[in-house]
């Protein structure tokens, strides 16, 4: 599929009255204008935002409500049992939570289901087989439960309260004693953006606070939330929620956190992961980190990915992170035997692109992973993608998106054709009979039909600015690390440079490219290394008639150099 480059044409005069407040360079100052920074002062709240800026935690419905509760609990020493998701928001939410209760001297148990064998949320099976076995008397749910009526209405016939904390869209409010989740409709605090992680965080300054309040803390020191951000920004970074407001501060703070190297468990999963001699990144947690945290839940049980992150020794931290390892390298295994069925399929019937989605079914697929091959189809195909696990007469599936078609949305519009379906507008899940898939499809597509522009099928390339290779230096290089922690709602810079010349280049591992580059007719010549991903082996390029590219520190062994990852050209 072509890729339309649509080079960005920010106005001139703020650009330079951006660049003469801030004392920057040209570049960004385009950028920044380019998202929709304009004063130097909006700029400085932007780049040295901080935890102080925070959203104040009384701004979400009900946040007080709760907090009474789980205070009251932790003061009378009631049992409480955290129940949380498999991915990794909802293990480092559940971490969070029960280190935070654990320094209180709560009497907590967590909990997270089986995958496979559980399913996904909040369920009346847990009440009777978990809660009820274990005398629990409050039950605190994290990224997870909003929807579930029957499962809190369980739990409150047999006298165990519940508090819902979550993200994810929501309709009708279960009957708990409190559901903190932003995306409530009567909730206009702004705070939507956040991941489940995010809002236990901010739960738990609200709670840190009460607990003050009432001098519960007595002579003892009050916990630091601050150490506690290396947790949320793994859940945030690996949820891809907007890396806006809070989700930029905690994710900035807690790659902070990550590369002081305070947890056991983080250190080992770093060195299992090959990162040396230079900090964390998100791209690190994106592809290296969260992948593996994850495996516990797609190829296991997600509990062992708590325990290494509560590990007290390195010893033990090691052992769990080459186990982690181990399942992360089984998962890669497992999608790329289901990636290339699925894409082998499509060439055989090429007819099915002829559809604005794809919605696909196996018996043999393995559900835990059935979201990540549909983010690579999505990639390659560029629409909605549904794959659906049917090993028993109920279809377990996972679906992806593109910018412009809310998957939830849609799928909320096939809901006579499922048994169950929640998520967000990117990436969903859902259950379905099996013999409704064919009218599920046919139903979907109609939809996403419907409801998308044609707009939203053709991929494109936002480039935020043309540069010539003489302008990369390192104090651009820096300054576009203060913009970090990029993702949605913050996009990495995107530059292009014209007629580039291959000087030289070579394959690393299977189908990457490094190069070294000159811009054609550049009097200074200046040559720039690059790295690019997924490339044709086999093909030899002399030269580029123009190339897209993020422009960034290549650290190695104790040097820095500058270094283009080429995107598209």
């Amino acid at each position: 599929m072509k890729t339309e480059w649509l080079l960005k044409h920010p106005d001139p005069i703020a650009v330079k009255a951006l660049q003469t407040d801030l004392g920057c360079s040209p570049v960004i100052a385009a950028v920044l204008v380019n998202r929709n920074i304009l004063t130097g002062c909006e700029a400085v709240n932007f780049l040295e935002a901080s935890l102080k800026d925070f959203h104040p935690p009384s701004c979400i419905v009900d946040m007080d409500t709760a907090v009474r509760r789980i205070a009251r609990a932790v003061s009378n020493r009631e049992k409480i049992l955290i129940f949380g998701d498999y991915d990794v928001d909802g293990v480092t939410a559940v971490t969070l939570l029960l280190e935070f209760l654990r320094y209180a001297g709560a009497d907590v148990i967590y909990y997270i289901p089986h995958r496979t064998r559980e399913g996904y949320d909040f369920q009346e099976d847990h009440v009777f087989g978990v809660a009820l076995p274990a005398e629990v008397d409050l039950i605190v749910t994290v990224d997870c439960g909003s929807s579930r009526h029957d499962a809190v209405q369980a739990a409150l016939d047999s006298g165990i309260d519940v508090v819902i904390t979550d993200h994810h869209t929501i309709e009708a409010l279960p009957p708990a004693v409190a559901v903190v989740n932003p995306r409530r409709r009567d909730c206009g605090g702004g705070c939507d953006h956040l991941a489940g992680v995010g809002v236990v965080f901010s739960l738990l300054i609200h709670l840190r606070k009460h607990l003050r309040d009432i001098d519960f803390w007595g002579c003892r020191p009050e916990p630091n939330l601050k150490r506690f951000c290396d947790l949320v920004a793994l859940g945030t970074v690996a949820d891809m929620v907007p890396m806006i407001k809070e989700n930029r501060i905690l994710s900035r703070t807690g790659l902070d956190v990550i590369n002081q190297g305070h947890r056991s468990g983080l250190r080992a999963l770093v060195r299992m992961s090959g990162i040396k001699d230079r900090p964390v990144d998100t791209d690190d947690i994106a592809f290296r980190l969260g992948p593996r945290l994850n495996a516990a839940g797609r190829m296991g049980h997600a509990g062992l990915a708590v325990e290494l992150l509560t590990a007290g020794s390195d010893e033990t931290a090691d052992q769990m992170a080459l186990q982690l390892n181990r399942m992360n390298k089984k998962r890669q295994e497992a999608e790329k035997e289901i990636l290339d069925q699925v894409t082998a399929y499509i060439e055989k019937h090429p007819h099915i692109l002829d559809r604005r989605s794809i919605v696909m079914a196996h018996s043999n697929w393995h559900e835990g992973i059935l979201g990540i091959v549909a983010s690579k189809l999505v990639d390659r195909f560029f629409r909605p993608v549904v794959l659906i696990s049917t090993r028993t007469s109920i279809g377990k599936g996972s679906g992806r998106s593109i910018p412009g078609i809310n998957l939830h949305a849609c799928l909320k519009q096939c809901a006579a054709h499922l048994k169950a379906f929640g998520g967000h507008p990117m990436a969903a899940g859902l259950r379905i009979q099996r013999e409704n898939i064919r009218r599920f499809e046919d139903k979907f597509d109609r939809v996403v039909s419907e409801t998308g522009h044609v707009d939203n099928f053709s991929r494109s390339l936002a480039i935020d600015c043309k540069l010539d290779f003489e302008d990369i230096t390192g104090t651009l290089l820096n300054e576009l690390e203060r913009l970090t922690p990029f993702g949605e709602g913050n996009p990495e810079p995107l530059f292009m440079t014209s007629d580039v010349r291959v000087v030289a280049h070579r394959i690393v591992g299977k189908q990457h490219r490094k190069m070294t580059l000159i811009q054609a007719g550049n009097p200074v010549g200046t040559v720039v290394e690059a790295i690019q991903f997924n490339i044709d082996p086999s093909e030899r390029p002399e030269s580029f008639e123009k190339i897209a590219y993020h422009l960034r520190w290549n650290r190695w062994n104790g040097k820095q150099t500058p270094q283009i990852l080429v995107k598209e050209s």
